[in-house]
């Protein structure tokens, strides 16, 4: 198997785990966003270490850390990382799924344009139109909202920036994101402590909210680990158009498991933008033959 299949697989499956992530925060809704967050911090931390241990690579996060260049590279995207990772768990929340799912919608787009300007990609007319009617769906989405959709642009923002700071890291990925949330780990530790020894933490409340804390680990790694995996070896441009899989996923858990209001805008940029990625994949399938 090639490894720009390889890439393009590893996104879609990432893409799906974070699809239904929603339906998971939903059964934390009782858990304050800063301590979740920090729970999803440490377990991650904890499961990139045991798959290093498992892979004998554990020795490269310190050789990571000698690389000044690297090193500023990882601690930008851990920053990035845990401002998307916070905005989207406090959209599910506050009953706000639905533009939580506007900001992957819009990311994409972000990707696009952060690959042409950056790293000088090309798009045929073809794949134009597609990003086109993509943007004309986000347009339509935007305007439907009525209100400046801070939460999208946050989430979009973040993660495109993300996706650009992977793709010029050397280092393996797995290693790279262990890192990422090994810098995030004291500040976790630090919000543990205040929620446990003045609020009262919920982690060893009941058995469920535990085990659910706890899952937020491999939850959170595999996808990350598959998408770093993905931006080193397919082009921005396609993997942006694949991310539509996540919010579209997320759009429909969003009106269906969390019973949030299908608007009359949704009901009409959610087709176009499945055109858009469906026009994009024949489109480069075709050119790739």
């Amino acid at each position: 198997m090639q490894d720009i299949t390889k890439g393009i697989l590893a996104v879609i499956t990432a893409s799906t785990i974070w699809g239904f992530a929603p339906v998971y925060y939903s059964l934390l809704q009782h858990v304050p966003p800063f301590e979740l967050l920090s729970h999803r911090t440490l377990w991650s931390f904890l499961f990139f270490a045991i798959v290093l241990i498992y892979q004998k690579k554990l020795v490269e996060i310190w050789q990571a850390l000698s690389g000044q260049k690297a090193l500023i590279s990882m601690l930008t995207a851990s920053v990035l990382i845990a401002t998307n990772w916070f905005f989207f768990i406090y959209s599910v929340q506050t009953g706000r799924a639905t533009e939580a799912s506007l900001g992957y919608f819009m990311m994409p787009l972000v990707a696009v344009v952060l690959g042409i300007l950056i790293f000088k990609e090309h798009l045929s007319i073809g794949q134009w139109m597609s990003v086109a009617l993509a943007a004309l769906a986000v347009i339509l989405l935007t305007y439907g909202l009525a209100v400046p959709p801070w939460i999208a642009l946050i989430i979009s923002t973040s993660f495109a920036l993300y996706g650009v700071i992977k793709k010029d890291l050397t280092i393996r990925s797995t290693v790279a994101v262990t890192v990422e949330v090994l810098f995030l780990a004291p500040i976790a530790f630090c919000i543990l402590g205040y929620y446990h020894g003045r609020i009262g933490g919920h982690f060893g409340g009941d058995a469920l909210t535990t085990f659910l804390l706890i899952l937020s680990g491999p939850l959170t790694a595999t996808p990350l680990i598959l998408f770093s995996y993905a931006t080193r070896r397919v082009k921005m441009a396609t993997v942006g158009i694949l991310q539509y899989i996540n919010p579209s996923l997320q759009f429909l858990c969003a009106i269906s498991i969390l019973s949030e209001p299908l608007t009359f805008w949704y009901a009409i940029a959610f087709p176009m933008i499945w055109i858009a990625l469906i026009l994009y994949t024949l489109i480069s399938v075709h050119a790739k033959r």
